[in-house]
């Protein structure tokens, strides 16, 4: 009888633990646009991490995030196309380029618009560096469907206000009819910051990649994996803006929400 009860008792227990960490990860804190700006600039100015200390972590978090769904066992002949804005989230994609190609995968970059600063000529130097190939056309979509086994979407992050402009256009097209699933880092490109999928229904991720905190968008996600990455954020800052962001398990850089 005690073994009985010691037994039903252990399965309440890990049933309590399995509930927990689900509503732990509901409770996660939703940003609106000025909240994430806002974020941003204060880990900047008062907390003085600079932009590609910032950009690092959030970029090895995704392709950690990125290496958890997708095996290089099962890409093994397959390519990863990742799609770079001219912002600092274009600069988080060339970061996680170069972390998959040392996880041993096949990156290939498409960034038809880049950004002049020192710190993205330095991120595009690292990853031809190490052999990352930079293409200079946007693969059709035949072509897409056939070479790559993931498109990582590092278009726009929570600062973009629609329309998409002309130069993104194509890419956009691209993303929104092919069959091969797509990474959103932070935000599904061309999706509303706070009221999510456009009219036109825009691009459907299989998988998105929050950094800091999830944006309010990400309420209206209904792909298969959701995570958390970007493991930098100070406990006064989180309280401050009460995140109640998830337990990062050990020396984790990410942490799944779905």
């Amino acid at each position: 009888m005690f073994f009985f009860s010691k037994c039903i008792k252990s399965v309440i227990r890990r049933s309590h633990i399995k509930k927990g960490y689900c509503n732990q990860a509901k409770m996660v804190r939703y940003l609106g646009q000025e909240e994430a700006i806002n974020i941003d600039t204060e880990l900047f100015n008062d907390y003085k991490f600079s932009v590609d200390q910032l950009m690092e972590l959030a970029g090895l978090s995704c392709a950690t995030a990125i290496a958890k769904c997708y095996s290089v066992k099962h890409m093994a002949k397959k390519s990863i196309l990742v799609c770079c804005g001219p912002g600092n989230n274009g600069g988080d994609g060339l970061v996680c380029a170069r972390h998959l190609k040392l996880f041993g995968y096949k990156p290939k970059i498409f960034y038809p618009k880049r950004a002049e600063k020192p710190l993205f000529y330095n991120l595009v130097h690292q990853c031809v560096s190490m052999n990352v190939l930079l293409l200079n056309r946007l693969p059709t979509l035949e072509e897409t469907n056939k070479e790559y086994g993931l498109i990582v979407d590092a278009l726009f992050g929570f600062s973009f206000k629609p329309p998409v402009r002309s130069e993104f256009e194509s890419v956009m097209d691209l993303l929104k009819n092919t069959s091969v699933p797509i990474a959103s880092i932070d935000v599904p490109s061309g999706w509303d910051i706070e009221k999510g999928r456009p009219s036109d229904g825009g691009i459907n991720p299989e998988m998105l990649i929050s950094l800091t905190a999830p944006k309010q968008c990400a309420q209206f996600f209904l792909g298969k994996y959701h995570y958390l990455g970007g493991r930098f954020v100070p406990s006064k800052l989180e309280q401050k803006y009460n995140l109640s962001l998830p337990k990062y398990e050990g020396t984790e850089c990410c942490v799944a929400l779905k």
